[in-house]
């Protein structure tokens, strides 16, 4: 904030962000190969039966979470009053231009949603995704006799590919590819052996990264503060709307997600999140819940004594699917807007709107920019203006940040969680184990 005073010109910023981009694009590089060896290991360890039990509970938990933040979202807005006091007036100094004009359906959202699931190339999943997009056509209007009247432009529905990774889709091959190879046997074990150094090769890789760490997270937040204009402006005029989604998700993460933990669990909860202090700094400067993932796997496997075996397991899901922190900006998000135009939802409206969050985080599950695709899809739902929008342009950076931590948190603690519930299965496969091993020992003698 003091470098603001020396007003740093473009080239200083861009060499003040460098060795923060370089920390994300090293961190990002990980992504890929920790994913693909952590599921293909994880659920090659566990049997065919337990592999669905753990899928089944950890999407029932992250459905369950994103529902409880919209709702908490919800009543914050309403408790607070984040937009009453700006109802009326001119906010053309914090609108920053972006295209509102996005035609956010809600059913291309599911339908790219089980596109991804199923690539029909894997190799081409490595480095892009379908996405559904609206382009403009011009048609003509014909009259009786086939004479061209006019020229009509149309919206048209494509399918296309767009740069960026499928981790969905890589997630459900690794998934089906880790479980067949589990049920093979000994015969697997040699494909079994070889994922499972990966991971740890990848792991000790991601520990001499975060020797750079303290210089690359600085880099990067420094460059955000530097980079948005009329930053007093801005934070003054949204100030309280950024407090209200800032609560919301220090009261789900101190107080809610550690009340769960000890009722669930039955561990101290304050050791557990303290344990992921390293990864919540990481994914606060990142803002991005899957180029914290190699941080996140090295906090739980060796601070916070989960279960390798569910870690692997749930986090990368978690990583792609589960939406805690967008689902509480969204509902404060549409609550605001509704207050700033002094429009008076009915009680059916917010119950729209906490399901409509729940259900679009699902959908967008891949998409880039969830938060202002799962807005917008939101503001259609219960007719509000999706021009406002742009008002959240100028204070994502910050928000965005703190909404991260949120996922990447609910990701841990679900698996703290799907632990506890599998906790007799993963004993009895112990146990299976080494019986076979005892039987096989007996029988060489």
């Amino acid at each position: 904030v003091g470098l603001r005073s020396a007003n740093p010109d473009p080239t200083s910023i861009l060499l003040l962000s460098y060795p923060g981009e370089l920390f994300i694009r090293m961190l990002k590089l990980m992504i890929l190969p920790l994913v693909i060896s952590s599921l293909v290991s994880g659920s090659a360890s566990l049997n065919a039966n337990l592999n669905g039990s753990i899928v089944a509970k950890t999407v029932g938990y992250f459905l369950a979470t994103s529902f409880f933040n919209a709702v908490l979202g919800i009543l914050l807005a309403i408790a607070i009053q984040p937009g009453s006091y700006l109802a009326g007036q001119s906010l053309t100094d914090v609108y920053e231009k972006g295209s509102s004009a996005n035609n956010a359906n809600i059913m291309d959202g599911f339908l790219d949603l089980g596109r991804n699931l199923f690539p029909d190339n894997l190799f081409v999943a490595s480095f892009q995704q379908v996405q559904t997009v609206y382009r403009e056509e011009t048609f003509p209007q014909l009259s009786p006799n086939d004479t061209v009247l006019d020229e009509v432009t149309r919206l048209v529905r494509q399918v296309h590919y767009r740069s960026g990774t499928n981790t969905l889709g890589i997630i459900v091959f690794c998934l089906v590819f880790g479980t067949v190879l589990g049920s093979m046997g000994k015969r697997a074990a040699p494909v079994t052996d070889f994922f499972t150094i990966v991971d740890e090769v990848i792991l000790k890789i991601v520990t001499g990264i975060m020797w750079l760490s303290p210089v690359g997270v600085a880099s990067v937040i420094m460059s955000k503060i530097l980079s948005v204009d009329k930053l007093a402006s801005v934070m003054s005029t949204l100030a309280l709307f950024i407090i209200t989604v800032i609560i919301g998700v220090f009261i789900y993460q101190l107080i809610v997600q550690n009340l769960i933990y000890l009722i669930i669990v039955r561990k101290n909860p304050f050791k557990f999140y303290f344990n992921l202090l390293e990864a919540w700094v990481t994914s606060f400067a990142t803002a991005s819940t899957a180029a914290t993932l190699p941080i996140t796997f090295r906090c739980m496997n060796d601070k916070c004594g989960v279960d390798p075996r569910i870690s692997r397991f749930v986090l990368p899901i978690g990583a792609t699917v589960n939406m805690d922190g967008t689902a509480l900006f969204v509902s404060v998000g549409a609550v605001f807007i509704a207050q700033i135009n002094q429009r008076s939802l009915a009680m059916g409206e917010y119950a729209t709107i906490a399901v409509t969050a729940t259900a679009a985080s699902v959908a967008s599950a891949s998409v880039p920019s969830a938060a202002l695709f799962l807005i917008l899809i939101v503001l259609s739902a219960v007719n509000l203006p999706a021009e406002d929008v742009s008002l959240f342009f100028t204070v994502d950076w910050l928000v965005d940040r703190f909404r991260t931590t949120n996922n990447m948190l609910g990701d841990c603690y679900t698996a703290a969680v799907v632990e506890t519930w599998s906790r007799e299965a993963l004993d009895a496969m112990d146990a299976e184990v080494i019986s076979s091993g005892s039987n096989s020992t007996e029988a060489e003698k």
